[in-house]
C-alpha cells in the first residue's frame, strides 16, 4: 500500500523546497565518476515534479547548482551544464503534457550561453500552463541574493524611488528572486547533511525541515510521501502556542 493513501489533501504544503544532495557520493558508492549519480539524479527530479504535481502542490523549488558550485571539478561542472541543457529541452515536452510551469531563480548571468538559452526556452515554452510552478534555483546563493536585493534597494533609495524610513519586511522580499512565490512551508534534504547550505535562508524562516539519510538518485514518490506525512504530524504555531492556535475552550 502507498504512503500516499494517508496523506491529508487538504493540508498540503503548498511550496516544497528541496536539497537535492548525494548525487556524488551515491556514484562513488556504486564505483561509477560522479557525473553518474547526475544522471541518475534527473530521475529523482522527474519522479518527484511528477509526485507533486499528481498531489496538487502548487510551488516545488530544486536547489539544482549553487555559487559554490563553480568551484567544483572543470570536468564535473561543464558535465552538470550540458545535462541541464539536455534535460530542459527533453523535459519541456512532459512538462507541457503536465501542466506545469518553469521558472528559474539565481545569478543566470553566470551560466554558460547554451545553459541560459535553454533555460529560457523551456521557461517561454512552459509559460502557459496554471499547474505546478516548478522553480529551479540555478547559480544560486541566498547570500548572492540577499546581497543583490540590498544594492538594488540602495539604488532605488539613491534614485528617490524608495524612502528609507519606509523599509519593512514587505520591502526586502519585494526584491528577492523569489518575490513572486510564497515561502516554502516544507523543506526537504536528501543524503544525511542537516544544514541548508546557503539556500533560502529568508524565506525558509517559518518553514518545516526533513532530512532524510537517502541519497539523491533513489529519492522517489514514496520518500516524498513520507516527508509529506511527517510534515503533516508537525504543530506550525509561528511563534504562538499551542492553545492560542486551538482557541478559546468553551464550556458545555
Amino acid at each position: 500500500m502507498s504512503l500516499k493513501q494517508n496523506i491529508d489533501l487538504e493540508r498540503l504544503p503548498q511550496h516544497i523546497a528541496i536539497i537535492m544532495d548525494g548525487n556524488g557520493r551515491w556514484a562513488q558508492e556504486q564505483g561509477q565518476d560522479r557525473l553518474f549519480g547526475h544522471f541518475r539524479g534527473v530521475e529523482s527530479v522527474r519522479d518527484i515534479v511528477e509526485g507533486c504535481a499528481e498531489l496538487g502542490v502548487k510551488f516545488l523549488t530544486l536547489y539544482a547548482f549553487s555559487t559554490e558550485n563553480w568551484d567544483r571539478p572543470t570536468k564535473e561542472v561543464t558535465g552538470l551544464m550540458e545535462l541541464l541543457v539536455e534535460t530542459l529541452r527533453k523535459e519541456v515536452p512532459i512538462l507541457n503534457k503536465n501542466n506545469i510551469k518553469m521558472h528559474a531563480i539565481g545569478a543566470l548571468s553566470m551560466l554558460p550561453p547554451n545553459a541560459r538559452q535553454a533555460l529560457q526556452e523551456a521557461i517561454d515554452m512552459t509559460s502557459n500552463n496554471t499547474g505546478l510552478n516548478l522553480i529551479m534555483a540555478l547559480s544560486y546563493s541566498s547570500r548572492w541574493e540577499l546581497v543583490h536585493a540590498v544594492k538594488q534597494i540602495a539604488l532605488d533609495v539613491k534614485e528617490n524611488l524608495l524612502e528609507p524610513e519606509n523599509i519593512t519586511q514587505d520591502t526586502l522580499q519585494h526584491y528577492l528572486s523569489t518575490s513572486a512565490f510564497p515561502d516554502p512551508e516544507l523543506m526537504i534534504r536528501t543524503s544525511g547533511e542537516y544544514r541548508i547550505s546557503n539556500f533560502l535562508l529568508y524565506q525558509l524562516a517559518y518553514a518545516e525541515l526533513y532530512f532524510t539519510e537517502t541519497r539523491w538518485p533513489d529519492f522517489r514518490k514514496e520518500n516524498l510521501y513520507e516527508a509529506i506525512l511527517d510534515y503533516q504530524k508537525r504543530e506550525r504555531r509561528f511563534g504562538k502556542t499551542s492553545s492560542q492556535l486551538q482557541g478559546p475552550l468553551t464550556k458545555n
